[in-house]
């Protein structure tokens, strides 16, 4: 009785080791495919973060290029504004100028042509 009891044992004991040893190598293979599918999740992961990053940073240059275009674009547009207004006030003041000069002229020669007739008449 007691080989029987002892070789019962020694089958469960075989039992055991066998289906535990299984067990452990499966969990070990599903521990291994969990482990690579976050790994592959993780890395994903990174390279959304990293593409955003990117996207962030280019529209952040965009911004400021368009922002520096809208700049340049005011001061140029002052610019040319203070200069029409100058050449305008510059036309302005030839053209009074040139009246005057032709009031004068025309105010001389009608004193002479009146003095003329004032002499003549004497």
């Amino acid at each position: 009785m007691k080989k029987l009891i002892l070789s019962s044992a020694l089958v469960m004991a075989l039992m055991v080791s066998i289906t535990s040893c299984r067990e452990k190598k499966e969990a070990d293979a599903s521990g291994d495919a969990v482990e690579q599918t976050m790994d592959k999740a993780e890395e994903a992961a990174n390279d959304v973060k990293e593409a955003a990053g990117e996207a962030a940073g280019e529209a952040k240059d965009a911004v400021n290029d368009a922002a520096n275009d809208a700049k340049d674009a005011v001061d140029g547009a002052v610019d040319d504004a203070k200069d029409a207004v100058k050449d305008a006030a510059k036309d302005a003041k030839d053209a009074v100028d040139g009246a005057i000069d032709d009031a004068k002229e025309k105010a001389a020669t009608e004193l002479d042509k009146t003095a003329d007739k004032l002499k003549k008449d004497n």
